[in-house]
């Protein structure tokens, strides 16, 4: 690294610089109202020529083939003559505001003026009535350069807007706005508003180079006006202060933190620094168009030079070379024969052999180059040879530089002090006393802890402050290796400290974080139980790729294998969220960084996803909430949360602010510094201008209201959906709770916020809006509300699908007890694996070979309480409801056993007969398999047991059975009628049961509802009707004697019974009675088998328990 030549030039301030066209003559201009004329060739004791014409500071200075013209705060433009201090005549007043720059077209014909005014003056210079004003910017303007054609002219405003203006029309006009690269300052009497935003045109004219407000130097195409890569390095931080091209076009020189960076325009590597004077901040550079030097002037008035600033083993900054017309990019053809690498090949030997020099050195970055970088290609091409452009294809490589690991909140070694941790519990500050550090610790709530301090002879850089104690690490030195310190809280005696060693050569700590759970109580009372609760936990990252997971006594727990570059983290009490990178950058700007949530007790990675860093930017600050969730803040200054990040595998990142739209940031160039975030504010320093970290003295936090940038502008909304946010984060932290009071308050605070807006709803007859929004309300009672607020606007159909939806809410179970029972079914731990059973089938030779579809068991049950089959029968038990004695069989030869009823097939039946009856025996399952027993039906009308069978509606005993009753209109009379019609012969009176030695014949016949023959008409008025009524009780008899009593007895008196009577028969039967007595014969009368010892009836030895009743109707007619 050469010597620096300084000079002191002018006051201390702002100072201006610009060398001549063939680089004999510098330049410079200052606070002083003085321009100094140097000549290059001189060395630091040269006396240069001054030039005092104006009457306040010198504000820009600009340099032509045959004059040179300066600019001060008087509003004046004044032109000299070229290398000499003879004033030749003002080229512009600008009416009493400050000029700010001025800039030469590279023809020399024309001069651009920026000033506090909102216009552009674009001044002739071979004749100065000649002016061209451009209106575009909103606010003065900084900043104007030219295209290398002149065809364009770029201008930066304190607006924040670059403009481009096309000046090869008759009347100059806008080709394009460039919004949200350069910041906007308003205030002109700040030191960033005279920090160099000037867009730099690369010597082809493709794209141009300008610092950003993100204090880096990106690279605009073209061809469509957008960024399109980035120039940075680990090595380089700050406000970028001044820029400025080598006259090749191969190199670009940056000025940050008084130190001049050159960067490779091919690779975008930086290849050589070298420092300024310290404390100064360089506010012009330039590279001399003749030799190896590149010169600039800095606030303290210094005036410096830097030979030889370019490496040996690099090419020369002025010779011509292929990166002067084609310095990123190679237009690449497509290839449609093997000849066209060869076609390829001579082209670019072309390139080389048109005036092309290529130094030694030059080979090394020519293995670097990236084939058209920036999609386009940067040769001026005419307008004819536009199609045959088109026809090139387009190929882009874009590097983006990795994100290295950095602490939250820490800062880097500034004037001897820096931060090593700053969150909502305290700070961590460094004094550097250059043969030790003094590391001061102090708490915000002093009366929780104590704040202390201690002597660090291993300076360590890394430090973090959690809830039981704060841990540090220092590098790894000729003297010690990397290690760690612990020091928890509670009485400051070293009793508790601990140290971990990393004892592997060349193994450095990345980043420490300390977890663990909020104490309740002060940690500086004596008896404090705080050992109860432990000390926390301890991580910490290292250069292995793993995570060490420490007690907070020290004890190792577990080295975890991290599997990708770490790049920070942060500890909660239960958990902790590391950020890390998996793989490379993309070639499209992103950083590619993703995160992980691993638990503190079982080490089980709770969460796992991608960071929502947009492309182009990087993760600035990782911490928090008051609540727990994690949260991160970007360049692009967005907050996002991590919401369900307690339910495994459900979270999602929510962006709730947008710092870009805050309205304090209106017209102030400031940007902000993370602390923490409360529920509703960012925690935060405000930096100043393009300042990246707050210095000393330390900054008060400030506290910004955080709101969803939401694009619809609705306050009331975005303030309901906030609150929500924070009460589903709140019951996601409940355990076997169903609500808190904070809970509960909060929820009546948004449902009188949404009360608003139904109305609101109501007001515009928005009806689908209201029911959508009363679907969000919480407490069922402002239903009522609501429905009287659809009622007030005569809204019938909203008022009743709110009673249904109140109706709904009433009954379902309790949203609280339904959240709750979600989160348990959440947090519940999956189930194991199901082990599969490997099937060998041995071959011939011995092997074996594992049937992956052998097992064939069934899958493992899912946990469905809504969907569980019933195990146990529910038998209902009301007054009918009794479980009948099991029938006895009574010896018997002649009748047929159950089994063999139901094994014997069915009787058939007469096409007459109707309908056979279902049988209790069809009913019986005598298969193996034991469904649930059915519910079990009884007679209501059955004998109990022990009870003596009588028919309650029989008559007494008294020997007239005989005796006939009247028969009343009812049904069976006009059955009586039809069979009469039907038959042409008159009833004739029968009594049903014939007592023993009755001569009298008559027929029995069963008949059912549906099987009736027409309807009889009414017999005539004043026939005597009469009705008798005759009930026993007889022994009923299956099988053969049953069926041949009734059939004798239907034989002899069928025609009888055709001509004189119809009887009806009700059967009522026991669920316990065997089906084949029912049905042994479809046409004899059906009897009840129970008590009757009547001989005539039958053999008696069936089943007991039988009752029946028979209504017997006897009509008399006197014919």
């Amino acid at each position: 690294m050469s010597k620096l030549i300084s000079s002191q030039a002018h006051d201390s301030g702002i100072t201006c610089l610009v060398l001549s066209k063939d680089g004999s003559h510098a330049y410079t201009g200052g606070e002083d109202c003085i321009v100094r004329i140097w000549k290059m060739d001189e060395g630091p004791d040269y006396e240069p020529a001054t030039a005092s014409e104006a009457d306040q500071a010198i504000t820009a200075v600009a340099a032509a083939d045959y004059c040179w013209l300066s600019g001060s705060e008087d509003a004046v433009v004044r032109q000299y003559v070229k290398d000499t201090s003879e004033l030749t005549g003002h080229v512009w007043d600008a009416s009493g505001v400050a000029v700010r720059s001025l800039a030469i077209d590279p023809t020399g014909k024309m001069v651009a003026i920026t000033s506090d005014t909102f216009d552009v003056k674009v001044v002739h210079l071979e004749d100065i009535t000649i002016v061209s004003q451009l209106k575009g910017h909103v606010g003065s303007v900084r900043r104007a350069t030219w295209h290398p054609s002149s065809s364009l002219l770029t201008t930066s405003g304190s607006d924040g807007k670059i403009i481009i203006w096309k000046m090869s029309t008759l009347q100059p006009e806008i080709e394009t706005i460039i919004e949200g690269i350069i910041p906007a300052i308003g205030d002109t009497s700040s030191h960033e508003y005279a920090h160099d935003c000037s867009a730099v045109w690369h010597t082809s004219g493709q794209y141009f180079y300008v610092a950003s407000r993100a204090h880096e130097i990106v690279t605009v195409s073209r061809s469509d006006w957008t960024k399109t890569s980035t120039f940075s390095d680990k090595e380089v931080s700050g406000a970028i202060t001044a820029l400025a091209i080598s006259v090749n076009g191969v190199y670009l020189a940056s000025a940050s933190k008084s130190t001049v960076h050159v960067w490779s325009t091919q690779t975008r590597r930086l290849i050589a620094s070298h420092p300024g004077t310290p404390g100064a901040t360089i506010t012009h550079l330039a590279f001399s168009p003749r030799e190896d030097l590149i010169a600039w002037t800095d606030s303290k008035g210094g005036f410096n030079r830097w030979p030889k600033a370019i490496p040996d083993n690099f090419p020369d900054p002025v010779k011509r070379s292929v990166a002067t017309n084609a310095a990123a990019t190679i237009p690449a053809r497509p290839k449609t024969n093997l000849f066209d690498d060869i076609a390829e090949a001579t082209t670019i030997n072309a390139l080389r052999d048109d005036n092309a020099e290529l130094d030694p050195g030059f080979d090394d970055v020519d293995d670097d180059w990236i084939i058209d970088d920036l999609g386009g290609g940067l040769q001026d091409a005419s307008e004819g040879a536009g199609k045959k452009q088109d026809a090139y294809v387009k190929e882009m490589v874009s590097i983006t530089k990795a994100q290295p690991p950095f602490q939250p909140a820490s800062t880097p070694m500034d004037r001897k002090k820096r931060l090593l941790a700053y969150n909502t519990i305290g700070v961590i500050e460094v004094t550097d006393q250059d043969t030790h550090h003094i590391v001061n610790v102090e708490f915000f709530d002093r009366s929780a802890r104590q704040g202390y301090n201690f002597t660090d002879h291993f300076r360590y850089h890394l430090g973090y402050l959690g809830e039981r104690g704060a841990v540090f690490a220092c590098p790894a030195e000729e003297a010690h290796p990397a290690q760690v310190l612990y020091k928890p809280y509670g009485g400051w005696n070293k009793q508790g400290d601990w140290t971990y060693v990393l004892k592997r050569p060349g193994s450095s700590v990345l980043g420490v974080a300390a977890g663990g759970l909020r104490s309740s109580r002060s940690f500086r009372q004596k008896d404090d139980d705080s050992d109860l609760h432990g000390y926390g936990n301890v991580v910490i990252a290292t250069s292995e790729s793993d995570l060490t997971f420490l007690s907070g006594t020290g004890r190792e727990r577990r080295i975890m294998g991290l599997g990708a570059d770490f790049v920070s983290m942060a500890a909660g009490p239960e958990w902790v969220f590391v950020v890390h990178r998996a793989g490379s950058t993309t070639i499209d700007g992103s950083q590619n960084l993703s995160y992980s949530v691993i638990n503190f007790e079982d080490f089980s990675v709770k969460q796992r996803d991608v960071l929502p860093i947009p492309k182009g930017h990087v993760l600035k600050w990782i911490g928090l909430t008051d609540q727990g969730a994690p949260a991160i803040y970007d360049s692009a200054g967005w907050v996002h949360i991590l919401t369900k990040f307690r339910i495994p595998h459900h979270a999602s990142w929510a962006r709730v602010m947008d710092t870009n739209l805050l309205e304090r940031r209106k017209g102030k160039d400031e940007s902000y510094w993370p602390v923490g975030i409360t529920e509703s504010n960012l925690l935060c320093l405000i930096l100043k201008g393009r300042q990246e970290y707050p210095g000393s003295p330390r900054p008060l936090i400030q506290e910004l209201p955080m709101h969803i940038p939401f694009r619809l502008e609705e306050p009331k909304g975005e303030l309901v959906e906030r609150e929500l946010l924070h009460i589903s984060t709140a019951l996601d932290s409940l355990e076997d709770e169903l609500t808190t009071d904070a809970i509960v308050s909060r929820e009546r605070a948004v449902d009188r916020e949404l009360m608003l807006l139904i109305q609101a709803a109501c007001k515009a007859d928005n009806v689908p809006r209201a029911i959508e929004l009363a679907k969000l309300l919480h407490q069922t009672e402002t239903f009522g509300a609501a429905i009287k607020l659809a009622d007030f606007y005569h809204l019938v159909g909203l008022a009743e699908k709110l009673r249904i939806l109140q109706a709904e809410r009433e009954e379902t179970d309790d949203r609280l007890i339904a959240a709750r029972n979600k989160r348990r079914r959440w947090l519940k731990p999956d189930p194991p694996l199901r082990e599969v059973v490997q099937l060998s089938k041995s071959t011939a030779n011995g092997s074996s070979r594992v049937d992956l579809l052998g097992d064939v068991r069934p899958p493992p049950t899912i946990e469905r309480p809504r969907l569980a089959r019933v195990t146990a029968p529910v038998i209902e038990t009301t007054r009918y409801s009794s479980v009948a004695p099991a029938p006895v069989l009574l010896p018997r030869d002649p009748t047929p056993s159950l089994d063999a009823a139901v094994d014997s097939p069915s009787p058939s039946f007469g096409p007459g007969d109707g309908k056979r009856k279902r049988t209790e025996a069809d009913d019986l399952d005598f298969s193996f398999a034991t469904p649930p027993p059915p519910r079990q039906k009884t007679n209501p009308f059955a004998r109990k047991p022990g009870q003596e069978s009588r028919n309650p509606f029989a008559r007494k005993s008294d020997g007239n059975n005989g005796r006939t009753i009247q028969k009343s209109e009812s049904f069976f009379d006009k059955v009586g009628a039809a069979e009469d019609d039907a038959g042409g012969q008159a009833h004739a009176k029968r009594p049903f049961a014939k007592p023993p030695g009755n001569q009298e014949k008559g027929v029995v016949r069963q008949t059912t509802l549906f099987g009736m023959p027409p309807p009889k008409p009414k017999p005539k008025p004043g026939k005597e009707k009469e009705i008798e009524r005759k009930t026993t009780t007889t022994k009923a008899k299956k099988g053969s004697g049953l069926n041949a009593s009734a059939s004798a007895a239907a034989s002899g008196e069928g025609a009888e019974e055709t001509q004189d009577s119809q009887a009806t028969d009700i059967v009522m039967s026991d669920a316990n009675t065997p089906a084949s007595v029912a049905e042994a014969e479809p046409e004899a009368v059906t009897q009840d088998a129970t008590e009757s010892q009547d001989p005539q009836v039958g053999d008696s030895s069936l089943i007991a328990n039988w009752e029946e009743t028979q209504l017997v109707e006897v009509e008399s007619q006197d014919l």
